[in-house]
């Protein structure tokens, strides 16, 4: 199996004014000469001057979300194309923030990577389970049909990566053991490869929930992880660092 690139992301959700842009610079300064390619997605009205920030740099600047539509009557949206008009690189769709308070489905997030080729972007589309339904020993049905219904046919040949995110994880400072981790990422491998083929091999599987230095190298060394989508520990160069200097 050819071995995928590994992505480490940061997710800042709704942080970050344009004061925290040399943040960023100090991340995409440190981490020069990482195997790892770097990603940075910002609030929206930062994407820009990141990218500017950013320039010259291997340091990728990502969306947080997009909407299916190009255009219209769609107050507060935005669309994949706008984001890529601004500079993005990669968007993340279908964060369990948005399924759980956006009420967004699979079909929903299928039709956002659909919207984000179309528009050239690098989907990072997210699944977990909660822990009810980890408890109830359905976290690996949960999980494997979050993706075969989240991830669209266009994705077949494209550039693109599934971040597994157990919701009971996300900003709680709990983590899975490095054996269910890896449980679950062998469920996703083999769910992409039924639904893609042996060309699916090249999209990495991120984790995402609690991941800070501290026990960054366990998890990014776990079987089948490919990287990480680093939540509060991005907004910090220091924090993020740690993370990406464990790979």
């Amino acid at each position: 199996m050819v071995q995928p690139t590994p992505l480490i992301a940061g997710n800042w959700k709704m942080n970050g004014l344009r004061a925290s842009l040399p943040e960023a610079r100090a991340i995409a300064d440190g981490c020069a000469g990482s195997r790892a390619r770097v990603a940075i997605c910002p609030p929206s009205l930062l994407i820009h001057e990141m990218c500017e920030e950013l320039a010259g740099t291997s340091v990728l600047v990502g969306g947080q979300d997009a909407h299916w539509e190009t255009s219209g009557a769609f107050t507060g949206e935005i669309s994949a194309q706008m984001l890529a008009d601004a500079g993005a690189r990669l968007v993340i769709l279908g964060h369990s923030e948005r399924r759980a308070g956006c009420g967004e489905t699979d079909a929903i997030v299928a039709r956002k990577a659909q919207a984000a080729l179309a528009a050239g972007l690098e989907p990072i589309v997210c699944v977990g389970e909660t822990l009810e339904q980890r408890q109830a020993g359905e976290a690996l049905a949960v999980v494997t049909g979050q993706v075969r219904g989240s991830l669209p046919a266009e994705l077949a040949g494209r550039a693109f990566s599934v971040a597994y995110e157990p919701v009971w994880a996300i900003g709680t400072g709990l983590t899975p053991t490095t054996a269910e981790i890896e449980e679950m990422h062998r469920a996703i491998r083999a769910t992409l490869t039924e639904l893609f083929g042996p060309a699916s091999d090249t999209a990495p599987i991120l984790y995402g929930g609690s991941v800070k230095p501290a026990n960054a190298a366990e998890i990014l060394y776990a079987a089948e992880v490919g990287g990480a989508l680093v939540g509060g520990a991005s907004l910090k160069a220091d924090d993020f660092l740690g993370i990406i200097r464990a790979l």
